[in-house]
């Protein structure tokens, strides 16, 4: 056995040990996702999302692509802040076709262009609008364009189906 597959397979026990750990802090019986805000770490929850969030056992687990802020006919606002509800809304699309709603998003993440603190009012707007008190897990990454020049941001999100 190379000693790669030998490592990878002794890190993989180990991430799969810590996980179980980890998972074991929610009740068996809980259906819905358990937000988890530590009271020693600062609390996200003012900024819009959960430090972590665990998932019910034997959920289904859907994944939502990257939306951007196109509108139906695939116009796209020079404004960062309309991108950014529109975002949103198409989300909030998505997860009607999935037949989910918001409060089954357990993790999001966030890709905006030229990010800079002036940007997060209106993403902690956005998102509170969307998720009001179950704010998923999210992590923003800055980054210098996305898939077309005009694209400001995108929202991708990981959904826990019933």
């Amino acid at each position: 056995m190379s000693r790669f597959i030998k490592h990878g397979l002794i890190g993989g026990l180990i991430i799969m040990t810590v996980g179980i750990a980890t998972a074991t802090t929610a009740k068996a019986t809980d259906a819905k996702l358990t937000i988890v805000n530590p009271k020693n770490l600062y609390d996200p929850s003012p900024n819009g999302y959960s430090t972590a969030v665990i998932t019910p056992p034997g959920a289904r687990v859907a994944y939502i692509s990257g939306q951007g802020g196109q509108d139906g006919t695939g116009g796209l606002s020079p404004d960062f802040a309309v991108q950014v509800e529109q975002a949103y809304a198409n989300l909030g699309v998505a997860l009607d076709a999935l037949g989910a709603r918001p409060d089954q998003v357990a993790k999001l993440t966030v890709f905006v262009v030229d990010h800079d603190m002036s940007k997060l009012e209106v993403l902690t707007r956005s998102v509170k609008a969307m998720f009001g008190d179950t704010l998923p897990a999210q992590t923003l990454v800055p980054v210098p364009k996305l898939a077309i020049d005009p694209m400001l941001f995108e929202v991708e999100a990981v959904v826990v189906l019933d």
